[in-house]
């Protein structure tokens, strides 16, 4: 799970465009976020604001049924550019949302990260969420992930090929994010098994010793 994401889309740190988050009649600036757009899911977000205002906003995020919030461009305190989004959490991940929060002192504003289990390593489910502050590291965090999940023995050096194969065939979908990156993934034990089995067979990938009878 990320700490504070503090990355441009670049993947350097650096800063980014901030938004507002408004939920339950409350608003926040948020740092960063993951969201899907097309379903008007949102699946990530990290926000500073009055600790009343955190609370309220993800109490709002968490109900059961989950209110809706909107992502607006621009920080609290500054003039709105324009960009509203609606979103809510996405039906599927009910039940798994922790929340962390912390105090900023310097700042005399409170920090909130609201994140799905989802996104943790050790929560196995087929479906899960990737969150990293530099897009170069997600193929090897998704062969993480992938190894946590099947008992299939998965060489590190296949890491490349499997992120490919999976943003080819959609198991692997960006999400539209800010503060850090973002991929909503679905892994599919058997369909797995068959490619990684055709890719090895028809020289795609190549089988290390160290595979031979032992997991990597």
């Amino acid at each position: 799970m990320l700490d504070t994401p503090t990355t441009s889309p670049s993947g350097d740190a650096t800063d980014h465009r901030l938004y507002t988050i408004t939920a339950g009649g409350f608003s926040a600036t948020c740092d960063a976020f993951a969201s899907d757009p097309e379903q008007n899911h949102l699946w990530f977000v990290s926000m500073v604001g009055a600790q009343t205002s955190l609370k309220a906003i993800w109490a709002a995020l968490l109900n059961s049924p989950p209110s809706p919030a909107f992502l607006i461009k621009g920080a609290v305190d500054e003039l709105h550019e324009g960009g509203y989004e609606r979103c809510q959490i996405p039906e599927a991940s009910i039940g798994t949302w922790r929340t962390k929060i912390a105090r900023l002192p310097q700042a005399g504003a409170w920090h909130a990260m609201v994140f799905t289990q989802m996104a943790e390593l050790s929560f196995e489910r087929d479906t899960f969420l990737l969150l990293s502050p530099n897009a170069a590291e997600a193929p090897a965090l998704h062969l993480r992930f992938l190894n946590q999940r099947t008992e299939l023995p998965i060489h590190r050096s296949w890491a490349g090929w499997l992120w490919q194969q999976g943003l080819d065939s959609e198991a692997i979908r960006p999400l539209k994010s800010e503060g850090l990156h973002a991929w909503y993934c679905h892994h599919d034990p058997q369909q797995l098994e068959t490619e990684l089995s055709a890719a090895v067979k028809y020289g795609a990938l190549g089988l290390p010793r160290e595979l031979n009878g032992a997991a990597a």
